[in-house]
């Protein structure tokens, strides 16, 4: 593997390092010193060192102790992620895949890996469709039709290969350590395993992992995940290849082709298509981030195959133009639903896999079409849903014609997870299978359920006039709306990162969050906690109840707003650099159960 001298420490050092983390790992046996307790979670902390954010407190901890004995950002963010494979694995895990976004501090620059999954490239447009109509979502999801291609692994061998600075096998020992000896069942777990109790039913191998003795694991209990801890350690042992060309691989592609259904199940469980093929010609893609440019600062995100970068972007050049640091609660919450139904009115006509269609992200991203677009937004009124899509090549100003293309559904748990080290390197990661539980599918005796990312595909037309960015096609990503955030100052320097899990939610959670912190001047901790409202060019716009029984909400309603309830919406996680060199790690208070913000030496100490 490559590896940046920049990045690195001496010789000495790192393989005193390297020997320390393998050094540190109890023995995997019967025999094995007693299970760590589980860290306390916080939701901020600041020091120097490095910093790591994420929804779990185990997960946090190991990127940490990765992050003390000398790995980078990219190394610790590959541990946190494993290990949250394990502690979050309705939401994660080396079934699914994600988007990862680098800051590199040798050369002021950021890059990006596209780990989306892929189709089998035996898929067409008709792949969610019976008798010519669209599946039932809820049948589609639960099945092997909805499997695409995992991309996580090879997210981190690529990650690791360009910029990090020890193995895959030794950045998985943590994780391994935590499926073998367990990890403390929360409220949320529980929850959430109650919530697919019925789909995990129906699989054997799921409802033995996760319903143990029949139900869902209660709260305060150990839950151990002994074949998850063996696969971590072939994969480490073997590298990735033992997952895109080996045994691994073939047991995730039989699984996907003959679903192990229980025989007393009566649900139809569609098989997928996935093939060995599919696996071995899965690529990453290294591309360049998305850019615009905000309040003097420089906001780097994930370009298409996902619409975060673009229209997260977007709705910051609409927002651009209006002073929402001395507007009202009320101002800002308007201009801010209202850039947000924007963006997602131009992401639903044109952003999907660039390999397949022709994205304009370019126009997306530009300031002229931005402006276009604001000037629909008026200080008294409310744009009316759905919105007809701009046009990036002829950014009339204005416009208003045209079809509407409404808002694909997105599963809501995923996770998000921030990284940076004592170099200034830093890491925005989301990774995700989809829906909570994903496709419900166990791979047996590895331990890992399948994501089934293969619904974020349009199931057909919205309207057969216009073309749709988004039906399925052979070896094609679906779009997503996964966000990783990075934001530099006009220095190339880090000023924050951020990013959150929630489906089509993510897009408004990351550009509240921006807004909040860099407009309004909120705190990190606070930018997150803060009540969300989230609009995606629908007649209703959500909102969380602390603004649902807020006056503001009647105030936004008697400019013509239109609310639902939604009791939360996303669960994201940030680092900040301030103008000492500490860095400020930043998770959710209460969403998810409160998330885990760490540093590696508290405030006062270098």
């Amino acid at each position: 593997m490559r590896r940046s001298a920049a990045r690195n420490v001496s010789a000495v050092v790192v393989a005193a390092a390297m020997f320390s983390v393998g050094a540190a790992a109890p023995p995997l046996s019967p025999h094995a010193a007693p299970r760590a307790k589980t860290p306390v979670k916080t939701p901020e902390a600041a020091g120097y060192g490095g910093a790591v954010a994420s929804v779990d407190a185990d997960a946090t901890a190991a990127g940490i102790e990765v992050l003390k004995h000398g790995g980078n950002a990219v190394d610790a963010a590959v541990a946190t992620a494993a290990a949250l494979g394990v502690t979050e694995p309705y939401s994660a895990g080396i079934g699914g895949g994600g988007y990862f976004v680098y800051y590199d501090a040798a050369s002021r620059k950021v890059h990006t890996v596209d780990g989306r999954e892929t189709a089998p490239r035996s898929a067409d447009s008709s792949l969610f469709l019976e008798d010519g109509k669209p599946l039932p979502f809820a049948d589609a999801v639960t099945s092997g039709l909805s499997v695409g291609t995992p991309g996580t692994a090879a997210t981190w061998d690529t990650a690791l290969d360009a910029w990090g600075s020890r193995s895959l096998g030794q950045l998985l020992k943590p994780a391994e350590r935590l499926a073998k000896d367990g990890f403390t069942v929360d409220d949320t777990f529980r929850s959430q395993t109650q919530s697919n109790q019925e789909r995990f039913a129906d699989f054997p191998d799921t409802a033995k992992l996760f319903l143990p003795g029949g139900k869902p694991p209660v709260v305060g209990s150990v839950f151990k995940n002994a074949d998850l801890a063996r696969t971590y350690e072939e994969l480490g042992r073997k590298g990735v290849d033992a997952l895109y060309r080996g045994e691994l691989g073939r047991d995730i592609v039989r699984t996907v082709r003959t679903p192990p259904v229980g025989p007393d199940a009566t649900r139809t469980v569609r098989s997928g298509d996935l093939s060995t093929r599919d696996l071995s010609a899965y690529r990453t893609k290294r591309q360049a981030p998305t850019k615009v440019s905000y309040r003097g600062l420089d906001v780097y995100s994930i370009a298409p195959s996902s619409s975060g970068g673009t229209s997260v972007g977007e709705a910051l050049n609409i927002l651009e133009r209006t002073d929402l640091s001395r507007a009202t609660q009320t101002q800002y919450l308007h201009h801010f639903i209202e850039a947000g139904r924007i963006a997602f009115a131009d992401r639903g006509r044109w952003v999907g896999d660039p390999a397949f269609e022709d994205v304009p992200t370019k126009g997306l991203l530009s300031q002229r079409f931005a402006d276009s677009r604001a000037c629909l937004i008026k200080d008294d009124a409310v744009l009316k849903s759905p919105l007809a899509p701009g046009d990036p090549s002829d950014p009339t100003p204005c416009a208003t014609g045209g079809t509407a293309a409404p808002t694909t559904f997105e599963g809501e748990n995923t996770t998000h997870l921030t990284a940076a080290d004592k170099w200034g390197n830093v890491v925005a990661y989301t990774l995700t299978i989809e829906s909570t539980g994903g496709s419900a599918i166990t791979v047996p005796g590895r331990g890992f359920l399948l994501n089934n990312e293969l619904t974020d595909f349009s199931f057909a037309p919205a309207n057969p006039a216009v073309h749709d960015p988004n039906l399925p096609g052979p070896g094609k990503r679906p779009r997503s709306s996964i966000s990783p955030t990075i934001v530099l100052d006009s220095h190339s320097r880090p000023v924050l990162a951020v990013g959150s899990p929630g489906g089509a939610t993510i897009i408004t959670t990351v550009l509240q969050t921006l807004t909040g912190r860099i407009d309004r001047g909120l705190p990190l901790v606070d930018a997150i906690a803060a009540p969300r409202a989230s609009q995606r060019n629908a007649p209703t716009t959500e909102l969380e109840p602390a603004l649902w029984n807020s006056p503001v909400r009647r105030q936004l309603e008697s400019l013509g707003h239109v609310f639902t309830q939604n009791p939360e919406i996303g669960a994201a996680t940030g680092v900040q650099r301030l103008p000492d060199g500490r860095w400020v790690a930043a998770a959710e208070k209460v969403r998810r159960g409160g998330g885990s913000a760490m540093v590696v030496h508290p405030a006062g100490r270098r």
